[in-house]
């Protein structure tokens, strides 16, 4: 039988975002895949060069509008660790606030569109409510439903306020008893059990061959989590569980951020009802040169950023690393051998965002060289000349 090739992307119905992927299929097999990301640049690095440390904050906060949070946290570590400063106490825990919150409302999120691919719309419509009960309680605290511009090099730019906290207290608490409820469907519906166990399985050692982070590697029961590894904000001040399980299928991957989700809401609570006094701000008021690096895990996994300091105010060089950028590629090694009517919901598991994965490398048509960003220019340039000789332009 003839293998067919369905192209998916870059622009497609399903994908918010451009990316492109060719499976080859055998029938209704899935033999081969080609994964090409990179249709979303948007030059955040060099753009953050032309900014202020402070201004940059605001910049990756646009990296990703569902971890929004993510980016900033990780900036503004690897900022202080130029220096190194060690943030004032309130700071951190009004900071792992804003990110717990963060991971709440991305892995229900999630846990919605999940159920809108399997055609289980009602999982769709509980999780996006309950999400919302998460984003007002944001809302309270930094005036802002996402991008909560709560960030900055030195800790963080509003305090929260003591009678804000009991209506925060009461919105987190309020998702608990329907969060019960979607854990038991998920976990007892033999639908899903059919549906999702044994389908897109990453192996352990395909996880760590691939480098996957966050749920991803921890549903193939790799431990790893750089709250636990590389303790910042205020997680080493608390009791909490790494949730890991061992299968490595997309159910698995669906239980990891469900019981993550409970994990969060008692970090929340935990801080919101411990926040200690004091300053929320160590008053940076200038950076000697250097390098520093922050990572942090954000609801996909490890989000890393780099900052090269030349003693001015601005960065001279910023690298970002986003989760997905380790975590899609797996696909690879996930749907090779599966129905193509399952090829969404692996892609998906992995909880994909493509605009942080933003990378572009162009090869030659024979896949021997690997063009930068001057040799490019240097053809371009080239390309320009022969016209201008062809059409007889001086």
């Amino acid at each position: 039988m003839a293998k067919t090739i369905l192209p998916i992307g870059p622009y497609h119905p399903l994908q918010e975002e451009p990316e492109f992927f060719t499976l080859t299929l055998d029938g209704e097999t899935v033999v081969d895949v080609d994964v090409r990301l990179g249709y979303n640049h948007r030059g955040i690095e060099k753009l953050s060069e032309r900014k202020t440390f402070d201004q940059s904050t605001f910049l990756v906060e646009r990296i990703c509008g569902i971890c929004s949070t993510s980016h900033p946290f990780a900036f503004c570590q690897a900022v202080e660790d130029v220096i190194p400063l060690e943030v004032p106490l309130r700071a951190k825990y009004i900071r792992t606030i804003i990110a717990e919150g963060e991971r709440i409302h991305s892995h229900l999120l999630w846990l919605g569109l999940a159920g809108h691919f399997l055609g289980y719309n009602t999982v769709y419509m509980w999780a996006w409510k309950l999400r919302e009960e998460i984003l007002d309680a944001m809302e309270i605290l930094s005036g802002n439903r996402n991008n909560y511009a709560m960030f900055k090099p030195g800790g963080v730019r509003r305090d929260i306020k003591p009678e804000d906290i009991p209506a925060v207290l009461k919105k987190v608490d309020s998702i608990v008893p329907t969060l019960e409820m979607l854990k038991n469907a998920v976990i007892d519906d033999p639908v899903l059990h059919a549906r999702l166990k044994g389908v897109g399985i990453l192996s352990r050692q395909k996880s760590i061959d691939y480098s996957a982070l966050g749920p991803t590697s921890r549903a193939s029961g790799v431990a790893r989590d750089v709250r636990k590894d590389s303790p910042y904000g205020a997680y080493d001040q608390m009791e909490w569980t790494m949730i890991v399980t061992q299968n490595g299928d997309v159910f698995d991957k669906a239980v990891v951020r469900i019981l993550e989700t409970f994990e969060s809401v008692n970090i929340m609570k935990y801080c919101l009802e411990h926040l200690p006094p004091g300053e929320i701000d160590a008053h940076i008021t200038s950076l000697p040169p250097g390098e520093g690096i922050g990572h942090i895990e954000a609801p996909r996994g490890e989000t890393f950023h780099y900052v090269l300091s030349d003693g001015t105010n601005r960065p001279a060089r910023h690298k970002v690393r986003a989760p997905s950028f380790m975590n899609i590629p797996t696909f690879k090694a996930t749907v090779v051998g599966q129905e193509l009517s399952d090829a969404t919901i692996i892609l998906a598991s992995v909880d994909p965002c493509y605009c942080c994965t933003e990378r572009v490398a162009v090869r030659d048509t024979k896949g021997e060289k690997l063009f930068n960003g001057k040799e490019l220019l240097r053809l371009s340039w080239a390309k320009t000349e022969r016209i201008k000789k062809e059409l007889g332009v001086p």
